[in-house]
């Protein structure tokens, strides 16, 4: 008897680790890739639509129509849409607006959730369901109040109305989606903190913070693309055109340049470029915040 059938029957040594055995992944279906390549490029004809036509000069489009291939290049739409347009202006306010509401609607909805997760407050459930239910009312409804409260309280007309709009009506659903992460965090890191002396604004800053930090990620690309999107409570509280987001300007682009479709499309390609930028960027968040919460 050979030497190699003697090796290969002897006993495994006692307490050897068995040998791994590698994973095959799944073989991807090909038909995934048929069906997704003509959605994609039936998604993305629109937008190449757009560029094309921004890119066109307004003669060009007069001449061979709207629908033909572009036979010049000119960035006379954009420079139009920049200069006598308040698209440049329009973004500015779009970003501040948007910045300052994102960084606040998180800062109070991560308050909001650590408290109503971590501490035995009477009726939280109904609080929580409470902030909730603000959410689920249509907004066509509160148009009016929300302008008569903005009047009253002598903010409207300012950007400052617009963004406590926006951190009033996003407020409850983002603490009712940091409350469910922050529901599920380990009790045993929150009892270690505390037999090392460390009060609830610290473990609040050093644990729940940082152990919240992909929630927070996914919320604040969300949150990002609603309000930089936002029409509606921009038209409701909002009145002079210097202090219009890029969703309001592009109507009054709109209305003067109707003719003008180089300039219409340019301004329009130049709102996209935000929250374009917002999603490659944070598109691993966008996936995860359609779960985040949900894991208790």
């Amino acid at each position: 008897m050979s030497a190699l059938t003697l090796g290969a029957q002897q006993p495994q040594a006692v307490g050897a680790a068995p040998p791994q055995r590698r994973r095959r992944r799944p073989a991807r279906s090909p038909w995934l890739h048929v069906v997704m390549v003509p959605v994609t490029l039936l998604w993305l004809s629109p937008i190449v639509f757009v560029a094309f036509v921004a890119v066109r000069s307004f003669d060009d489009i007069a001449a061979r129509g709207l629908g033909a291939l572009p036979a010049s290049f000119s960035l006379e739409g954009f420079s139009t849409a920049f200069a006598d347009g308040g698209v440049l202006r329009a973004l500015g306010n779009s970003i501040t607006v948007t910045a300052f509401a994102v960084l606040a609607s998180l800062a109070l909805s991560a308050c909001a959730a650590y408290a109503l997760s971590r501490f035995a407050i009477p009726g939280r459930r109904t609080i929580l369901l409470t902030m909730l239910a603000g959410n689920l009312l249509p907004p066509q409804i509160l148009l009016v109040p929300v302008a008569a409260i903005c009047e009253s309280l002598g903010i409207a007309d300012t950007r400052l109305a617009l963004v406590v709009v926006q951190v009033g009506f996003g407020i409850g659903f983002y603490t009712f989606v940091l409350h469910g992460f922050m529901r599920g965090l380990p009790v045993e890191v929150f009892e270690a903190a505390r037999l090392d002396g460390a009060g609830a604004g610290r473990i609040f800053w050093q644990i729940v913070l940082p152990l919240s930090r992909p929630s927070l990620a996914a919320l604040a690309a969300l949150a990002t693309t609603w309000v930089f999107n936002d029409l509606i409570w921009a038209m409701t509280v909002l009145r002079t055109e210097a202090k219009f987001p890029i969703t309001a300007a592009l109507l009054n682009l709109q209305g003067g340049y109707a003719s003008a479709w180089n300039v219409v499309a340019a301004g329009s390609l130049a709102a996209a470029v935000p929250t374009a930028i917002v999603f490659f960027v944070f598109q691993k968040q966008f996936v995860s915040g359609l779960l985040v919460g949900t894991n208790k």
